[in-house]
């Protein structure tokens, strides 16, 4: 029986002396405190999604969960920042589509997404609205599919890589078309442009357009999500449309270091898909254009892989680069 009891004792404290064991085992620690790093300024909607999870999380986990914006660098910064910290759950990453698309766009970047990070849960969808000026000739989306075959149309985006853009190409490379993109320094200044006339149609951010469509000063052609929202409700999606190919969200999600424990991640995991399932979270996030689309670890894990392979196809197609 003593031999059973020192062998046992062995065993664990063998096993506690794994990296990263001990602290999953007393996850979350006395006295911890969470960063959750968004690698993008104040204020957008990687932010405020953030900013509200982590105000639910630390009611879960009774320890101080506080939101760092660290931005820069195509949202690299903040990303290398949590891939180099400790594996212990004290630091935690909000990643976008942006982060996917940047795999194939920054091929010599200082962190590998898929090695260095280890996906915890992914939280909602913000679709692409295709948009055209109030007063543009185009009326409908199949309207746009026949125009965009016919004459070269201008369409303006928030920068090279970012989500309207890779829209823009990916609508191209389905339609064999061949629109000309207007990179502009953030999607406002595109915005006001298309408001002017300037340049004939965005594929945008739903939230930066959506208060135009409202106010009738621009058009909505389709909604890039599998369902319709009911901020536009007789705006259809591209499936009704007829281009059901052209599916595009600009989620947000939650990575950790890659060499996490199971344990905590699971924990996280399992509390966060929670969380975004509160009735108030829910209504709130609905308010500000999200689809709720909360997966575990696994299943978002999939689904990064097909987001970075779709996106990695459609930058090396269009021969899109960073610059």
């Amino acid at each position: 029986m003593q031999r059973r009891h020192l062998v046992a004792s062995a065993a664990a404290s063998a096993l506690l002396g794994l990296p990263g064991l001990a602290h999953a085992q007393e996850f979350p620690r006395a006295g911890m405190t969470v960063k959750y790093i968004v690698p993008f300024p104040p204020g957008g909607l990687t932010d405020v999604m953030a900013r509200s999870v982590a105000q639910k999380l630390a009611e879960v986990l009774k320890v101080p969960v506080v939101v760092e914006n660290k931005a820069g660098g195509n949202a690299q910064i903040g990303a290398d920042l949590v891939a180099k910290s400790a594996p212990d759950g004290s630091n935690l990453l909000a990643i976008t589509l942006a982060h996917a698309a940047n795999v194939t766009l920054f091929p010599d970047a200082s962190y590998n997404l898929l090695r260095d990070l280890r996906p915890v849960a992914l939280l909602v969808g913000s679709p692409m609205l295709v948009v055209v000026p109030a007063n543009s000739p185009i009326t409908d989306f199949k309207d746009l599919m026949r125009v965009a075959k016919t004459r070269t149309l201008n369409a303006g985006s928030s920068g090279n890589g970012t989500p309207p853009h890779l829209t823009m190409a990916l609508f191209n490379d389905i339609t064999q078309s061949t629109m000309t993109h207007v990179p502009y320094r953030g999607g406002a200044p595109a915005i006001a442009d298309l408001l002017g006339g300037q340049i004939d149609i965005i594929f945008s951010n739903f939230p930066e357009s959506v208060a135009h469509v409202k106010a009738g000063k621009l058009r909505a052609l389709a909604l890039c999500s599998p369902t319709r929202n009911a901020m536009v409700a007789d705006v259809p999606t591209t499936i009704e449309a007829g281009m059901p190919a052209l599916q595009v969200e600009n989620w947000t999600a939650v990575m950790a270091q890659g060499k996490t424990p199971d344990a905590i991640i699971e924990r996280y995991s399992r509390e966060i898909v929670r969380i975004m399932a509160a009735p108030d979270l829910a209504e709130r996030a609905t308010q500000q254009g999200f689809r709720i689309n909360a997966k575990g670890s696994d299943e978002f894990a999939a689904f990064l892989k097909s987001e970075i392979d779709l996106w990695g196809r459609v930058i090396k197609a269009a021969k899109i680069t960073a610059g």
